[in-house]
């Protein structure tokens, strides 16, 4: 027997719900078309209908949100709509929808009052690259500073971490470096990632993305209690890849390989207090209704461990 499929049932449930509301997206869509002049046009995220959230994105003993590469092919007004279906208020932006590396303070700046108006909190982003030029990193540092990111998701050149560390300190910015499985030269699993940081300032820790962690090799639920202490970040997904496999198959979350109840439990046995952020890579024409049965899926066996 699966033993993910337990709480299949409450995952469809809300998969269903999820594709209900589809057509707000559509509706979005038509609302940023409109023309700058047409004052009596609301702003698609004011537009939408408000959900009643839990403090934090808490839900069960875990805080739950997304990161917005899972709505890639969608606009970031869409994104927006998107996290009000789901009811997500943690929202970890992609770089198709803020250039951390190349935009300006301002225009960052902007997309972080934009999440704040509807009512999400920018808890983190897609992997930043931190090279070792410091007009560069500085830039980046700036970026995510005067957008009000909680933790900067990001991938360090070897040779940059004196610098790196400096800017950690100088902007009190906690970053998480994520790994990338077996293609990635410098940090395919989180014992590299540690390895390279652990006698770095403690503002520099850990993205573990639980599904290239598996497909390298190395157990997600081992890594998450043995560097508990820097673990910053979750990526929070599933596969059907194989170990050692070069390219990831991702699927909805418990459809596949991974212990997932496994992943939650331990995640509340070491008092996680960072973001499960589910990152939904599965190829579809619309992301939302994955998302939603990823989301659906965790949440149901969060309130079976609850009760």
């Amino acid at each position: 027997m699966n033993q993910n499929s337990f709480t299949r049932r409450e995952a469809l449930k809300t998969a269903a719900l999820g594709a209900l509301a589809l057509p707000l997206l559509g509706s979005v869509a038509l609302a940023a078309e409109k023309k700058k002049g047409d004052k009596a046009a609301p702003a698609p995220a004011a537009a939408l209908p408000s959900y009643t959230t839990f403090p934090e994105g808490r839900e069960n003993g875990l805080r739950l949100g997304v990161t917005s590469y899972s709505t890639r092919t969608l606009t970031l007004d869409e994104s927006i709509a998107t996290m009000k279906i789901v009811r997500i208020s943690n929202l970890a932006l992609f770089k198709a929808h803020c250039n951390w590396e190349g935009g300006t303070v301002d225009e960052c700046r902007a997309v972080g009052d934009k999440l704040k108006a509807a009512g999400l909190r920018l808890t983190g982003s897609g992997v930043i690259n931190l090279p070792n030029d410091e007009k560069k990193c500085r830039q980046a540092f700036e970026n995510v500073k005067a957008a009000g990111m909680a933790t900067m998701v990001c991938k360090p050149a070897k040779d940059a971490f004196a610098l790196v560390e400096k800017l950690a300190k100088e902007f009190d910015q906690k970053l998480a470096i994520h790994n990338h499985g077996p293609e990635d030269k410098e940090y395919p699993s989180p014992a590299v990632a540690y390895e390279a940081i652990k006698s770095l300032d403690a503002r520099i820790g850990l993205c573990i993305d639980v599904g290239h962690t598996a497909r390298f090799g190395e157990d997600p639920i081992t890594s998450i209690k043995k560097y508990a202490s820097r673990v910053y970040d979750v990526h929070m997904k599933d596969s059907v890849a194989v170990v050692g496999a070069q390219k990831d198959v991702p699927i909805e979350v418990g459809a596949g390989r991974l212990d997932i109840r496994g992943i939650l439990r331990a995640l509340l046995e070491v008092k996680y207090n960072g973001v499960v952020t589910f990152e939904y890579e599965k190829v579809a024409g619309n992301p939302v209704t994955g998302l939603a049965e990823s989301l659906g899926y965790v949440r149901g066996v969060l309130a079976a461990m609850a009760k």
